[in-house]
């Protein structure tokens, strides 16, 4: 079993990070960690926090412990539970991640007025911090960290889970794990992870659980973040200033960060919206979700977007049906060894494959000939109806409105529905599929129209550059060059 934590520090970023913090005054350097968060600037968070703040939801980060004793954080930190070295899991002063992340979703900032520090997307949350082992510290195959930290997340009431690692292969028991929190209605966001290739491991692929990759300042996508066709939705992931555990504060890029503020904006939803299950909060996120200029014609979802970048206070605010329970989420495979695992579908005959040891397949057996000879007399009495009914009133043609029903394909208007679980034939009027390439006028990078105001489309700032790689402009926010093609 292989962990690693995806988010990377940028050092010369971290370094500066030091050297500015031992050079300023406490009232100045409060002042400049509040000013260098960007997101919450982006996503207006002041109004967000006007409908919602996450009281009442408790959120699981799965990661490194947290020090829950740090000024922006304290009182937002539960206990938890180190699965690795066992004990409480809010204590940490050396490993930076876990309280990075946990910072991003839940602190509250310190000082009057709570105008100091780092704060959290949903300053009104509680953190559950589940220590894992450190990328080190494996060794032991027998070990299933994952599941244990999934299972004592979900048995510990968290609504959310916030998975900001990588594991290129899963267990049987972290599947069952897995399975097991998408049933009991929790909420998983997991990130893609920082190379900046297009293949995710197999936490990222596991059905019922939201990839998240990470944007920039402008919303365009960041060029270390990893990309596939499970990719759901997207974050911002640069220069993005919270809390440590070995110092006060740090500054740093990653996939795991954009990660925090999905579970940062799932925990706002499921405050707000209590009875909405998880596929129907992912619901509300993608429906609400942008695309940076140039990016408006895309074909959603795409593999390096997803669905586009987060808005949360869209997503808090604007008129969404709750649609169908599972939302934009896939449903996870019986594992081997649960009540629904079972070698082949009920009702479904078996291929000699799944006869028990010793037997064979003999072919068709007596019930199943009877029953198709059953089948035919059916259909043949059938037809006869049809035939006699047809010769008595003379009706050939379609149903009233044409095959589609009334008023033809579609319904009324004539405008035939998509079809599939997701199928709408206007913005927002069921649960219908997820935003399509154009369908939504898309604003700039993070505005929020007032409620019912119709968003204005984004200014065309002209094709992005097609030649050469990614250059990542370090230290400057600003586009990077064009997303490649999928399988480029």
């Amino acid at each position: 079993m292989s962990f690693a934590r995806t988010l990377r520090d940028v050092g010369g970023v971290v370094v500066l990070a030091g050297a500015l913090l031992c050079s300023v005054t406490p009232s100045a350097e409060a002042d400049q960690i509040r000013g260098d968060q960007w997101p919450l600037k982006s996503f207006d968070a002041e109004s967000v926090w006007k409908v919602s703040t996450g009281r009442g939801v408790t959120v699981a980060v799965i990661d490194d412990p947290v020090n829950g004793d740090h000024a922006d954080l304290k009182g937002n930190v539960l206990p938890g539970k180190d699965v690795a070295k066992g004990g409480t899991a809010n204590h940490e002063r050396s490993e930076d991640h876990g309280t990075a992340m946990a910072a991003l979703i839940a602190a509250h900032g310190h000082g009057v007025g709570y105008s100091a520090g780092v704060k959290g997307l949903a300053p009104g949350a509680k953190i559950l911090p589940v220590g894992i082992p450190s990328e080190s510290e494996f060794g032991d195959p027998g070990r299933d960290s994952l599941a244990d930290a999934v299972n004592y997340a979900v048995a510990s009431g968290a609504s959310v889970i916030n998975m900001s690692l990588g594991q290129s292969t899963l267990t049987v028991e972290d599947k069952k794990a897995l399975s097991n929190a998408v049933k009991e209605d929790v909420f998983l966001a997991v990130a893609t992870g920082n190379e900046g290739v297009g293949k995710l491991g197999e936490l990222t692929r596991y059905p019922g659980l939201v990839a998240v990759g990470a944007v920039d300042k402008s919303g365009q996508v960041w060029h270390k973040s990893n990309y596939g066709p499970q990719t759901m939705l997207t974050a911002p992931g640069t220069l993005i200033r919270s809390a440590a555990a070995s110092k006060p504060y740090r500054l740093a890029n990653g996939t795991s960060d954009s990660t925090a503020y999905v579970s940062g904006a799932a925990a706002l939803l499921r405050s707000k919206f209590p009875d909405l299950t998880a596929g129907q909060i992912a619901n509300r996120l993608v429906k609400t979700a942008g695309l940076p200029p140039g990016q408006e014609g895309v074909t959603l979802p795409d593999p390096h977007y997803g669905y586009g970048f987060i808005r949360p206070l869209r997503a808090l605010t604007e008129d969404i049906p709750a649609g169908s329970k599972n939302g934009p989420l896939k449903t996870p495979p019986a594992e081997p060894g649960t009540a629904t695992g079972e070698a082949s579908a009920p009702g479904v005959p078996g291929t000699p494959g799944d006869q028990p040891s010793g037997q064979k397949s003999s072919g068709l057996g007596v019930p199943v000939i009877v029953g198709i000879a059953v089948g035919v007399l059916v259909v043949v009495a059938v037809v006869v109806v049809v035939v006699v009914r047809q010769k008595k009133g003379g009706g050939s043609g379609p149903p009233p409105g044409g095959y589609g029903g009334f008023g033809g394909p579609g319904g009324p208007g004539g405008v035939a529905q998509q079809s599939g679980p997701y199928a709408q034939s206007a913005p927002y009027a069921n649960p219908g599929p997820y935003p399509a390439s154009g369908q939504y006028p898309q604003p700039g990078p993070y505005q929020h129209p007032t409620p019912n105001q119709q968003p204005a489309p984004y200014p065309h700032l002209g094709p992005y550059q097609q030649q050469g790689p990614y250059q990542q402009q370090q230290g400057v926010p600003g586009p990077f060059r064009q997303v490649p093609p999928p399988g480029q």
